[in-house]
């Protein structure tokens, strides 16, 4: 294709010290079943061999442009804007390096663009993380049907799709309002979308895959994603300035009615980030984090929280009233049914989280627990506390534990308990059981020995994650709840030889590590059983354990 003629769409591709992913990137532009298009390559001042890898890419394509900023930016906004200077398109999609594109994305958008005219289109981003290949879709609900809207007003909830990169925009569009991205400030793309979605008079949805969006495990250092360094009190700060420049923005532009559903948004994705990492932080951070958040928590409409489940608007409350230790308690219950320590009543019977009344209206409407009916819902679904107060390492794969189970509503019966300790590795359940002593009203304590061994694992074997719980019985009924583990215990790795040796794996006992820190069991094959298991095919293992019944 002549560099003279102007293609239909540009693509720019950012980078910044990522030649090793960047061709992969650059390729997936390359074979888009649309071809008529540009890539330009935006490097942001690489320091690696990006920009010898760019300018090869260049070479073997003519539809490749190369671009490189004079100094790093330290962020995506500079790259892109620069780019956009030099497209020449009138239609424009952005890619990171590290992501890719499907191969009909482009041809997709455009379709929508050609269809009627719009602001811009959007289309579905898959997940993709990197360690396991699981693929997930994100905010699936937003993107499953085919629908053109007249402005963000016809479906608010969309503030929760802030990518910009899912999108393909016309570029009169983005001229017309002089929409550019934020430069100077992470979290570009909030505020970059929230801008979009206000200005765009109509914008349509596809449900079709335009995004592939690799994910790496959460880590915890200043070397992960920008999103994924919620361990610096820096990322927080950047979240709420971008916040704060949004709601002026919204403001400015006429867009006040939509406040309330952006504050839910912020509060139940910004927010419910950093509070299910809460149990991880020390007394220090959690202060400096309230001082952070607290006073942006109080500007959110009230309509927001009432929008929230229960257990994250207890966290927000105890974070707004500076009860910090206890929201750590609180955040190991998101996700998960997990009473807290103590619940108390008032003269009016209502209940609330923690061990006191609170003092304020607001505090009292917001850890109020009463609708949940936690002393009277069926037994089943009522909810308890297990933690391990002491963990030791027994022989072999074996595992002492000191368990101590809070019941606050008072569900179970006075005196000892019958429990179980439950976990089921593939196809097999192993049922531990022991006792739960009385220590006093409303609290219980015992001691079990897990050991992994004694599972029955599969004939092709068992690779993956498992969390024990805690059975419970009363009246009938049975209740399993999650078993909470200490939040940092030195981890170990027994070879364990099923089945006589046949059948040997490595059984690692671990803290999870994130979210509410459950009691974590790793099972991992090893030997000859590690070699045949990528073999055994479902029908396979059907006739597997067909034949081990046979022969009991």
């Amino acid at each position: 294709m002549s560099t003279a003629r102007t293609p239909d769409v540009t693509v720019t591709v950012i980078v910044h010290n990522d030649a090793g992913r960047l061709p992969r990137a650059v390729e997936s532009v390359r074979r888009q079943t649309h071809r008529d298009l540009e890539i330009v390559i935006s490097d942001d001042h690489s320091t690696d061999d990006t920009p010898r890898v760019a300018r090869e890419l260049a070479a073997a394509d003519p539809r490749i442009r190369t671009l490189r900023l004079p100094e790093n930016s330290g962020g995506c906004s500079a790259p892109r804007n620069r780019a956009l200077e030099i497209a020449r398109a009138p239609y424009l999609m952005f890619l990171d390096s590290d992501d890719e594109l499907p191969p009909g994305a482009v041809a997709a958008l455009l379709a929508a663009h050609r269809e009627r005219e719009i602001d811009f289109a959007m289309g579905a981003v898959r997940r993709i993380r990197v360690d396991t290949g699981r693929r997930s879709t994100w905010m699936p609900h937003l993107v499953a049907e085919r629908r053109t809207l007249d402005g963000i007003g016809d479906d608010p909830r969309l503030f929760f799709e802030h990518l910009s990169t899912s999108k393909m925009y016309a570029r009169a569009f983005l001229d017309r309002h002089d929409l550019r991205f934020p430069e100077g400030i992470h979290y570009e793309d909030q505020l970059f979308s929230a801008r979009a979605y206000c200005l765009a008079k109509r914008f349509t949805i596809v449900p079709e895959p335009v995004y592939l969006w690799y994910i790496a495990p959460y880590a915890g250092s200043d070397a992960a994603s920008i999103s994924n360094q919620r361990h610096l009190l820096t990322n927080v700060a950047d979240r709420i300035h971008v916040q704060r420049l949004i709601d002026t923005f919204l403001v400015d532009s006429g867009h006040e009615a939509l406040r309330e559903d952006k504050d839910h948004k912020f509060l139940k994705h910004d927010f419910r980030m950093y509070a299910g990492d809460l149990p991880y932080r020390d007394e220090e951070w959690l202060a400096s984090f309230a001082d952070l958040v607290g006073p942006y928590l109080e500007t959110l409409s009230p309509g927001a929280y009432a929008r929230l489940p229960r257990a994250e608007r207890v966290v927000l409350r105890l974070i707004r009233d500076r009860r910090l230790p206890e929201a750590r308690l609180a955040a190991r219950g998101l996700g998960h049914p997990v009473a807290p320590r103590r619940l108390t009543t008032d003269a009016d019977g209502r209940t609330y989280w923690g061990d006191r009344v609170p003092e304020s209206v607001e505090a009292r409407r917001e850890l109020d627990l009463t609708d949940l009916e936690l002393h009277t819902r069926p037994f089943f679904g009522a909810q308890f506390r297990h933690e391990i107060t002491e963990l030791t390492r027994g022989p072999g794969a074996c595992l002492d534990l000191t368990v101590r189970t809070y019941d606050p509503a008072l569900r179970l019966p006075v005196g000892p308990q019958r429990a179980s300790l439950v976990v089921s590795p593939g196809r097999s359940r192993l049922s531990v059981p022991f006792r739960l002593s009385p220590v006093r009203p409303g609290v219980f304590e015992g001691r079990v020995r897990l050991d992994p061994a004694a599972a029955r694992l599969p004939l092709s074997g068992f690779a993956g994650v498992r969390h024990p719980l805690v059975h419970l019985t009363c009246g009938g009924q049975g209740n399993r709840s999650v078993l909470l583990a200490p939040l940092d215990f030195p981890s170990f790795t027994a070879r364990v030889p099923y089945r006589s040796g046949a059948a040997p794996h490595r059984v690692t006992v671990e803290p999870e590590g994130h979210t509410p820190g459950r009691l974590q069991l790793r099972w991992t094959p090893t030997g000859l059983t590690a070699t045949l298991r990528p073999l055994a095919t479902p029908r396979v293992r059907r006739a597997a354990r067909l034949l081990a019944s046979a022969l009991r």
